[in-house]
């Protein structure tokens, strides 16, 4: 091997990543079990959990009934008796069903307790939108559950945060949100057999650049890196910031971008109104208004259920063409 080139992992995906840092979970703490629909013997509804049954056996690895509610609840009790729980909930939507659970109780009790009755809980969960599921299964509530002091809420973009993201949400004293875009699930890659596991605070300079800082996460993520490919084509450096981690945002980050840009555009899966880049746009106005050359431009989803036909649902979504344009705007 080259001095200095860091070792790197055969090509694996988005999902087996996931599933790798499940079994090292279930490998190195005895505490930790994953629990869920469809989980064990189905593999998972995604296949995340795949063979991951027959390796651990049913204590570790745990269909549940159809009840997110009852489910999410014993991951809470589990949580509070010293074990450490994997919840999964099959797809975004169906987390609210167990809203009550999340918001009320698990990120409550640790305050409500006087730092007695910490609540070190990981909810994983499918987000986001352009598999022609529907209007049912194909939100993007990140931005709701953001909003919740009391908990984290993380969305790993790439295949290394995928690999590595688990770890430290297992070791955090509050309820741990990882939100898995279900397109990312296929995504390939090189791992980096060398990454040490990431810290849950900090955003991710994915591209650097100086004309205009493009701020994404999750599923967006690809498309502001495709676009950046195109503005470059246009003589157009477009920085690319990956938020990572929701709550709490990396204030530090945005504005650094943004000092070293003086232009920003927030895209966002989730509606505009009220949106999770509503809340980044209104905290780069907060924290560096003088910073900026140019309105902040954001690209969010059409403000309609998410439709089935897939032009109606690419017309619908945020697409890289759109990120190019808001970029192009910005820079004038």
């Amino acid at each position: 091997m080259a001095a200095g080139r860091r070792p790197r992992e055969a090509e694996t995906t988005y999902r087996e990543a996931l599933r790798e840092a499940l079994r090292e979970a279930l490998r190195s703490d005895d505490r930790v079990f994953l629990m869920g629909e469809d989980v064990g013997r189905y593999g998972g509804c995604f296949g995340v959990s795949l063979g991951l049954l027959e390796e651990f056996g049913p204590e570790r690895v745990r269909d549940t009934p159809l009840s997110e509610s009852a489910f999410v609840g014993a991951g809470i009790g589990a949580a509070l008796a010293g074990l450490r729980p994997i919840v999964e909930i099959m797809t975004v939507n169906f987390s609210l069903l167990a809203l009550d659970q999340i918001l009320n109780n698990a990120a409550t009790l640790l305050h409500m307790s006087g730092g007695q009755l910490p609540v070190p809980l990981v909810i994983r969960m499918t987000t986001g939108a352009g598999r022609q599921l529907a209007a049912q299964h194909s939100h993007s509530l990140e931005g709701w559950y953001a909003h919740i002091p009391g908990i984290r809420v993380v969305a790993p973009a790439t295949i290394d945060d995928a690999r590595t993201m688990l770890a430290p949400a297992l070791t955090d004293p509050d309820p741990v949100l990882i939100f898995e875009h279900g397109s990312l699930y296929n995504a390939s890659g090189e791992l980096d057999a060398s990454a040490p596991p990431v810290g849950l605070d900090h955003a991710a300079v994915r591209r650097p650049g100086t004309d205009v800082s493009l701020i994404a996460y999750g599923g967006s993520l690809p498309k502001a890196l495709d676009a950046a490919d195109e503005l470059a084509t246009d003589g157009i450096s477009a920085e690319v910031l990956d938020l990572r981690t929701l709550r709490p945002l990396d204030d530090a980050a945005i504005a650094s971008s943004v000092a070293r840009t003086h232009r920003a555009v927030v895209i966002d899966e989730a509606w505009r109104s009220g949106s999770l880049a509503a809340e980044v746009s209104a905290r780069i106005a907060e924290d560096s208004f003088y910073e900026l050359d140019a309105p902040v431009e954001r690209v969010c989803s059409a403000e309609v259920p998410i439709p089935y036909a897939r032009r109606l649902e690419e017309a619908a979504l945020p697409q890289t063409a759109d990120v190019v344009a808001a970029a192009h705007r910005a820079v004038g």
